[in-house]
């Protein structure tokens, strides 16, 4: 499985949370976190990193 993390750039804008709420989560600090890689595929999540506005999304396969 891919390594899946979102960097310290998040705005906190919900876009990855709305679109995958099983692996992506906002935190207490306002900003998104990776809670479960494995609850969408591969091309789900890449498809979700692209469309983040501010590339905080990162994915190591």
């Amino acid at each position: 499985m891919a390594k899946v993390w979102v960097d310290d750039t998040c705005i906190g804008c919900e876009a990855c949370v709305d679109e995958l709420p099983d692996v992506f989560q906002m935190g207490d600090d306002g900003k998104a976190h990776v809670v479960n890689a494995e609850a969408a595929s591969l091309e789900e999540i890449k498809e979700v990193a692209e469309a983040c506005p501010t590339e905080s999304i990162k994915v190591e396969e």
